[in-house]
C-alpha cells in the first residue's frame, strides 16, 4: 500500500519525506515533521496521531529508538503501524509491526530510512535508500530520486495512486509541501514535475513570509 522515504541534509540540516501509496491522499496522513526535532512517516493501516506522539517523545529528548518503543504503549492497535523516525541530527529508527501487509522492507541508511508494505520486492526499499545516499542536490532532489528508484525497482505489488513530498527547514512551516492526491498513474512523476517547477520559487516564498519589502513581484493585479 505504501513507501517512504525519510532524511536529512547533513548541510542545512533540513529534514523531509517523500511517500506514495496506493490510498487516495497519502500526504493528508502520514508524513510529519517538525523543523528543529524530527520527521515521522506512520504508514500502513496508518494511525496519524503517531506522527505527533512520536515528535512529541523526540521534542521530550528521547532517541528514535526510544521514541518508537513507545508506540506499543500508546497505540493499542500497533501491530498493524508501520513507523520510521529521524531526528534532528539524522539518527533513525524503524518500528514494523506484526501484522503490517504483504511484503514488508524497511532499512536504516546514512541519514535517512525507508520502508514499505504491499511491495513487489524488498529491492524496492534497498534501491530507494541507495538512491537517497549516492544522489546530489537540495534534499527534496535527493527524496525524489528515491522515489523514482523505489518505482524503477517494482514499486508497490499494485498502483500507486497518490504521493507527497514535504521538508522542513529553520522556520516554523513546511518550505515544501507537495501533494498528489489522486493520478490514475504514476503521481511519482507528477510530484517530480510538480517539485521542478517549486524549486526555483521556494526561495521567493520564503522572502515573501520573513520580509515583504524584499519580496519579487509576479505581476499579478495588485502584486507591485
Amino acid at each position: 500500500m505504501t513507501f517512504s522515504i525519510i532524511g536529512r541534509c547533513a548541510e542545512t540540516g533540513q529534514l523531509g519525506i517523500a511517500i506514495s501509496s496506493s490510498s487516495i491522499a497519502v500526504g493528508a496522513r502520514c508524513p510529519w515533521l517538525r523543523p528543529g526535532v524530527g520527521a515521522v512517516a506512520t504508514q500502513n493501516i496508518t494511525l496519524p496521531a503517531l506522527g505527533s506522539h512520536v515528535l512529541d517523545q523526540l521534542e521530550l529528548g528521547l532517541s528514535p529508538e526510544q521514541a518508537t518503543a513507545s508506540v506499543p504503549a500508546y497505540d493499542a492497535f500497533s501491530r498493524f503501524r508501520q513507523v520510521t523516525v529521524i531526528d534532528h541530527q539524522g539518527n533513525t529508527a524503524i518500528f514494523n509491526g506484526t501484522e503490517t501487509l504483504g511484503c514488508v522492507h524497511s532499512v536504516a541508511g546514512e541519514q535517512c530510512a525507508g520502508a514499505g508494505n504491499m511491495l513487489a520486492d524488498t529491492a524496492v526499499i534497498d534501491a530507494m535508500v541507495k538512491a537517497f545516499e549516492t544522489t546530489g542536490g537540495q534534499l527534496a532532489d535527493r527524496l525524489i530520486a528515491a522515489m523514482q528508484a523505489a518505482m524503477a525497482a517494482g514499486g508497490e505489488a499494485g498502483p500507486v495512486h497518490s504521493a507527497a513530498l514535504k521538508v522542513v527547514g529553520d522556520v516554523s512551516w513546511p518550505i515544501i509541501d507537495l501533494r498528489v492526491d489522486w493520478a490514475e498513474e504514476d503521481p511519482i512523476t507528477t510530484l517530480a514535475q510538480l517539485w521542478t517547477a517549486y524549486r526555483p520559487q521556494m526561495q521567493d516564498y520564503l522572502t515573501r513570509a520573513l520580509d515583504p519589502t524584499q519580496a519579487p513581484s509576479y505581476g499579478v493585479p495588485g502584486d507591485e
